[in-house]
């Protein structure tokens, strides 16, 4: 086995026997930066991972003393960062589905062109640090804010942190704002998880879902025989919170008649059940939550200006995820791992194209769109990487901007990229040959002959 030094390049194994093909391959990657290492056997390919600093490994499938597919599996084992491109003169389908399962990243057939490899060596060099930004990712994420459930690292978040661990034994009612979705919630249990309540029970109830008529009996609880379905006593969530926390969801969503009983229990202390003589005492942290501007809603009259002031005594706002895009691949990555946990499916991570396109999409439904995407997508992924077709049609770009994406990362040829742009045309226009020969401004005889289609086809 035989290297060249190069400590600031990309370490690259070579396995390959034969010696005019290895030559050429580690020729070509001097000549492209990378730092080679060539080796002709499994054994010896299996030594040089053991002996640690690869980041790229190309392989030949066929070797003398084995086959390829044990450098694969022993080089995801040695360090699943490693990306693996797997060269085989045996191009069938089924072999590539077979060296993909094995852990490759790319196959390629032989003989191979100096062009295909750079491009191969180019993208598994991007896995590589792709799958390195995973795990400091992970490791970040870990130790960013040390609170469950404020994931992410922008300023926003980080105030939020600041001001959750600042005011979390503080007794006062925190009015946490936002748009929907975008994680109020969360903000709760977070104040709730760092407080001395953390033991003692978080309850939560969303306003906008409970029937008004429900509402004063949930909250404040209920005698028996206080109305015709009151078959036993039932203690308020008030009550059940005592010594915790309790979240009033979509508090602006209160009836009038219902705010000023809460005003009273808050300024109070103690709560009167349904048809009771005597109010119970409770020591309750409570924090409000709404999507509504309430200073609004209280000049327009719909929210009393005394329970506004009442629950704002610490106001805590979180921002749509628009305007914070360096949380959205924290979120992304903290998703896919309890998603992929919970589906039992070896999801490892994210593409970097799918990576991309997340940040860049605007996320009106915020952290819970957020949510659902990844959740859909680990369900739906055909391979350990999220990739950007296993998004929702909503998230990606248009079928012409992934053309010319795919086109730039192939380094497809113009004869390529004009078969693939005749190929969009003609399905925008519903496979009519005759239309879209007239959008391209060509004959429709080559359509059918770019298309591999029968001359004699006609068009519905």
């Amino acid at each position: 086995m035989r290297s060249v030094a190069a400590p600031s390049a990309s370490k690259l194994l070579i396995v390959e026997d034969d010696p005019a093909l290895a030559q050429a391959l580690e020729a070509l990657a001097v000549r492209d930066g990378y730092a080679p290492a060539v080796a002709m056997t499994v054994q010896d390919g299996l030594v040089a991972l053991e002996a640690g600093a690869v980041d790229v490994v190309l392989t030949d499938y066929q070797l003398p003393d084995g086959q390829g597919t044990r450098i694969i599996e022993h080089a995801r084992q040695t360090d699943p960062r490693i990306a693996v491109v797997a060269m085989t003169a045996y191009g069938t389908v089924d072999l590539a589905v077979r060296l993909v399962r094995a852990g490759a990243y790319d196959v390629l057939t032989k003989p191979v062109e100096p062009s295909a490899v750079r491009a191969a060596l180019a993208r598994a060099i991007e896995a590589r640090s792709l799958r390195g930004e995973v795990e400091r990712l992970r490791r970040e994420l870990a130790s960013n804010s040390g609170i469950e459930g404020l994931v992410g690292r922008s300023r926003a978040l980080a105030d939020i942190a600041d001001l959750v661990r600042r005011v979390a034994d503080n007794p006062s009612t925190v009015l946490v704002t936002g748009p929907s979705g975008s994680g109020k919630e969360r903000v709760a249990r977070a104040l709730h998880q760092v407080s001395r309540r953390a033991s003692r029970p978080f309850v939560a109830i969303n306003m906008a879902a409970v029937p008004d008529a429900l509402l004063e009996s949930e909250l404040f609880g209920h005698v028996k025989g206080a109305f015709t379905d009151a078959k036993t006593d039932k203690p308020g969530l008030f009550v059940q919170a005592n010594g915790g926390t309790l979240l009033l969801d979509e508090v602006g969503d209160l009836p009038l008649a219902l705010q000023a009983k809460l005003l009273r229990v808050l300024a109070e202390r103690e709560v009167r059940p349904v048809g009771a003589t005597k109010s119970v005492a409770f020591d309750v942290r409570v924090v409000a939550a709404t999507h509504h501007d309430l200073r609004e809603a209280v000049k327009e009259g719909r929210f009393r200006q005394d329970l506004f002031y009442r629950l704002a005594v610490i106001e805590l706002h979180v921002p749509p995820l628009k305007d914070r895009p360096d949380d959205v691949l924290p979120l992304a990555e903290h998703f896919l791992r309890r998603a992929a946990q919970h589906a039992s499916r070896p999801i490892r991570g994210l593409s970097r194209e799918a990576s991309q396109l997340l940040v860049q999409y605007g996320w009106p439904g915020n952290v819970r769109e957020l949510e659902n995407v990844i959740e859909r997508a680990v369900a739906l992924a055909r391979d350990e990487w999220i990739a950007v077709s296993d998004l929702p049609a909503h998230v990606q770009p248009e079928a012409s901007t992934r053309l010319f994406e795919q086109a730039a990362e192939r380094l497809m040829t113009l004869e390529e990229l004009e078969r693939g742009y005749v190929a969009h045309v003609l399905e925008r226009c519903g496979g009519n040959k005759k239309r879209a020969a007239a959008q391209l401004g060509i004959n429709r005889r080559t359509i059918q002959r770019w298309m591999g289609a029968d001359e004699s086809d006609s068009d519905d």
